[in-house]
């Protein structure tokens, strides 16, 4: 999972009729504008980058959605980049990291919960800005200054509302990373949170398989991929998840047809993406060819 993807999901202010619908909540629910909220339906359940990056183009920029939105493209431009472009689109994740950060501060006296939740997002992003400027070793000691802030931030949104879905979300998310990367928290309390409280379902579940995947339990990770699936519209995301998790659980067989599903909705994805799901298919047809599995 990308860094910036574990720190990407949000909506506006208070609630009207006559904007679009708060992803995360059924009650307390807030609205955001209508290009914002189709660019994270885009992104998250279809899976559909192109057209994520059309409507973030017409989204209200004092959103704190919106900045991260972008960052999180950003952050995959920049994963499959040219050398000559690496430089470039790694600033301009820089800049909305920074720009998610500023948004949030915006909103802290209006909504509290949504403010922090936010100025959190904002130190996460900018950590992940370090670690890819300047690589595990050299980056680690800032970082950890930019995680303590994020969950400074996070303790507050939580004091504000423990168990609001789009704060477990994020927190359950953002809790995984920590705990696969740095000693920080546990995988097992991060995946408790996603599967309780955490919307919407689909990428609540989505963040389970990954835990699942990441701390070697396939079986797991494969119900829960299987129930994001069920929940989204055809993410290729995720039908390349759950190639994936066959190939953890040693049937290269069966994930071929997951990846080649992937790969028919390759035109949504990121070119990089696209490459590397390719490479993975290979590598499955080669080893279900040699071992017959």
């Amino acid at each position: 999972l990308p860094v910036a993807s574990a720190a990407l999901v949000s909506v506006g202010l208070w609630a009207s009729p006559s904007l679009a619908k708060d992803p995360f909540r059924t009650t307390n629910a807030r609205s955001i504008s209508p290009a914002t909220e189709a660019a994270f339906q885009a992104l998250f359940r279809q899976g559909n980058y192109t057209k994520a990056a059309k409507d973030l183009n017409q989204a209200d920029a004092n959103e704190p959605l919106t900045q991260a939105l972008r960052a999180s493209l950003a952050y995959t431009d920049w994963q499959g980049a040219s050398a000559d472009q690496r430089d470039a689109r790694l600033d301009q994740f820089r800049i909305y990291a920074a720009q998610t950060r500023q948004t949030a501060q915006a909103m802290l006296q209006k909504d509290p919960l949504r403010g922090n939740l936010y100025l959190a997002v904002g130190h996460f992003l900018e950590s992940a800005y370090i670690f890819s400027k300047d690589g595990t070793v050299k980056g680690t000691p800032q970082v950890l200054g930019q995680i303590q802030q994020a969950f400074k931030y996070l303790d507050a949104a939580e004091a504000a509302s423990p168990n609001d879905p789009e704060l477990s979300l994020i927190k359950g998310y953002m809790d995984l990373f920590v705990a696969l990367n740095l000693p920080f928290s546990s995988p097992s309390q991060a995946i408790e949170r996603l599967d309780k409280y955490a919307a919407p379902r689909y990428l609540a579940n989505r963040g389970i398989a990954l835990g699942y995947r990441d701390l070697n339990q396939p079986d797991k990770a494969l119900v829960a991929i299987e129930q994001a699936i069920q929940e989204s519209s055809g993410n290729p995301e995720l039908l390349y998840l759950k190639a994936q998790i066959l190939v953890r659980q040693g049937n290269n067989r069966d994930s071929i047809t997951w990846f080649q599903q992937a790969l028919q909705k390759g035109d949504q994805l990121p070119a990089g993406m696209r490459k590397q799901i390719q490479r993975e298919l290979g590598r499955a047809q080669q080893r279900s060819k040699n071992v017959g599995q």
